[in-house]
């Protein structure tokens, strides 16, 4: 199964079209969001930092629908940003997906390209790069941040840093070659067939669907986030 959703993947991505097997009884459908007209209902927030506003606006948050930098195409993308003072700090965007057949289980492949500036391999606390975790996840409910003692936390099993959890899985990490002085597109996904991710719909057909960045990295990430594709496949 993980080996044909692999190639389902590789041909939703490149013709843009809704598939159904139904003679392998396996429903298989994609949803496409490109940022470059519309945020595509998607909303931005950050977690894992100090609940104290006074402390909160240490970490410099930003969010924007704004134009890529200039050495990159012109057109927009959804800019998050964060100072990393907590050196735990996660910074996601979500969207509900409506029309789903409750209270089922699908196997969800995600690709989402970004643009980032951070290099493999810079020393340093942490490193912008390779200590900062790209995830994909989705739940039954709203992903929220909820006050827990002194600290905002999301209230689903996202795990921490470069560990998946219940409801969220590792992309890879946001590094950029070495050779590369500028902000410059990547693309990460778990086609692989050892990273599966299952997500069940609640009992009104939706999921929410999360991608964000768990980051160990204490200084400034600013990420912008250009598409992102998910496949969908569930068994009838």
């Amino acid at each position: 199964m993980c080996s044909r959703l692999i190639v389902l993947l590789s041909l939703v991505f490149l013709c843009g079209c809704s598939l159904s097997d139904d003679n392998q009884g396996i429903s298989v459908f994609s949803l496409s969001f490109d940022f470059s007209q519309s945020e595509e209902g998607w909303i931005a927030d950050f977690t894992d930092l100090s609940s104290n506003m006074d402390d909160s606006s240490l970490y410099e948050l930003k969010y924007d629908y704004t134009t890529l930098p200039a050495n990159l195409p012109t057109r927009k993308a959804i800019m998050l940003s964060g100072n990393n003072y907590s050196n735990d700090l996660f910074m996601f965007i979500k969207r509900k997906i409506t029309g789903l057949v409750p209270n089922t289980s699908y196997t969800l492949v995600f690709e989402v390209e970004l643009a980032s500036n951070a290099p493999k391999g810079t020393l340093g606390a942490g490193a912008p790069g390779d200590s900062v975790f790209l995830k994909a996840g989705a739940s039954q409910f709203e992903p929220v941040k909820n006050i827990q003692g002194e600290k905002y936390v999301l209230n689903i099993d996202k795990g921490n840093q470069n560990t998946p959890g219940a409801n969220a899985i590792v992309l890879g990490d946001i590094t950029i070659p070495t050779t590369v002085p500028e902000y410059t597109l990547i693309t990460r996904n778990n086609a692989a067939p050892s990273s599966p991710f299952i997500a069940k719909s609640n009992s009104a057909g939706e999921i929410w669907l999360m991608i964000g960045t768990d980051s160990s990295f204490e200084g400034t990430t600013t990420l912008y986030y250009t598409k992102v594709n998910v496949l969908f496949s569930a068994a009838q």
